[in-house]
């Protein structure tokens, strides 16, 4: 079946914007190289992308209170104006720390306003029962984008100039939003201010209560926060173990087509999700995730051979893009229309926040241990309570 005119819209969207993403998460450390050589404040920048994520929970609100395409349109030609000052700037050595900072900072929340308006939109856009297929296509074109032509051709453009570097994904996000520019149809969430005003706190609130009192939503958002926790700890020491001196003695060339074996398996398992669940069904396929990703975690304690490690990796891909594809379509597949931008912020934030909650020195045993015990998760996650809530969600769903 085709997906339509509108999906294959707002995926040429997703690719130009993921694209941008890619050549700015190159362009961006080595312009702030340029401007300190504090190491301190050059992971600042860093820090100060990131940090939005914590408001998550605000474009979650933001998103289900306006029309979700046209709120896309607009964070495009925000980010776009954002980095063609920035480049304006770098051209005419008038860039500054403290302009990195803002304009890292504010793309952060444009980040999050885009990211939790587009997983919302897709409902919109495809039939519910397309979902799975039609985010495993965007997960692949974001993969492709975002980590295998966006670095390298970002390094391509800084070596050409900083200013460059800057202009090309101002120039991708603006053909982005003219991409969404050419979807039909109204975006709005279905009943948004049919209640009257609310205030932005009693909507974030809903969102997350929600998520929390969900049967299904709640212990899904737990299990991938265990398991971001667990991976975030392993790849914050994975390079002392990789390169020399390190146990596997690789150089740095070696150590980058290492760390690409995971993005192969990622790509791979984006095009492997729908038919994996077609065969196993949505629970047995997140089970083979979980057991997946914790015996890939195991392979360096006992071998570190590059070719094992790297194989290893790649199934670590395959297994995180079978979890993301699957329960990324179930959450839409789930959640009422009103509350999708709050439900996929709220669900986020657990997993962003547990990432970064645990220490730097654990083992791959400990988190290939921690993994595991997301297993318990499956006293909840089964079939029957999938069934349960898609029902639910059909139900109400408004016909028409």
């Amino acid at each position: 079946m085709r997906l339509g005119r509108n999906f294959h819209k707002a995926l040429v969207a997703s690719g130009f914007a993921n694209l941008a993403d890619g050549v700015f998460q190159v362009a961006l450390p080595l312009l702030a190289v340029q401007l300190t050589r504090s190491p301190v404040l050059i992971a600042g920048v860093a820090i100060a992308a990131r940090l939005p994520w914590l408001l998550a929970p605000v474009a979650g609100a933001i998103a289900d209170r306006l029309d979700r395409r046209q709120t896309m349109i607009r964070v495009n030609l925000v980010r776009t104006v954002l980095l063609g000052g920035l480049a304006l700037a770098v051209a005419a050595d008038l860039a500054t720390l403290a302009m990195l900072y803002a304009v890292a900072l504010l793309l952060g929340f444009a980040e999050t306003l885009f990211d939790t308006s587009a997983q919302s939109l897709l409902p919109a856009v495809v039939a519910r029962d397309d979902l799975t297929r039609a985010n495993s296509r965007l997960f692949a074109v974001e993969m492709v984008a975002n980590t295998f032509v966006g670095p390298p051709l970002g390094g391509l453009l800084a070596a050409a100039g900083l200013a460059v570097a800057m202009g090309v994904p101002a120039a991708a996000y603006l053909v982005g939003a003219g991409c969404l520019v050419l979807i039909a149809g109204g975006f709005r969430a279905a009943g948004a201010g049919a209640a009257g005003p609310v205030r932005l706190r009693d909507d974030i609130a809903e969102g997350a209560r929600f998520v929390w009192r969900h049967p299904l939503l709640r212990p899904l958002a737990i299990m991938l926060g265990v398991q971001n926790m667990a991976f975030a700890a392993v790849y914050s020491v994975f390079v002392l173990f990789a390169v020399a001196p390190g146990p596997m003695g690789l150089t740095k060339a070696g150590f980058g087509i290492l760390s690409a074996a995971e993005g192969l398996g990622a790509l791979a398992g984006s095009w492997l999700a729908a038919p994996t669940e077609r065969r196993l069904g949505r629970v047995r396929t997140l089970l083979l995730s979980v057991v997946l990703s914790a015996g890939c975690l195991v392979v360096p304690v006992v071998t570190t051979l590059p070719v094992l490690v790297g194989a290893s990796m790649a199934l670590t891909g395959v297994a995180m893009m079978l979890w993301n594809v699957l329960t990324v379509s179930l959450r839409q597949r789930i959640t009422p229309d009103r509350l999708l931008g709050r439900m996929n912020a709220s669900y986020r934030l657990v997993g962003w926040v547990l990432a970064e909650a645990l220490g730097l020195r654990a083992a791959f045993a400990v988190a290939a241990v921690v993994v595991l015990a997301v297993l318990a998760g499956f006293r909840y996650v089964t079939e029957e309570a999938v069934a349960r809530a898609e029902g639910a969600e059909a139900a109400e769903a408004p016909t028409g």
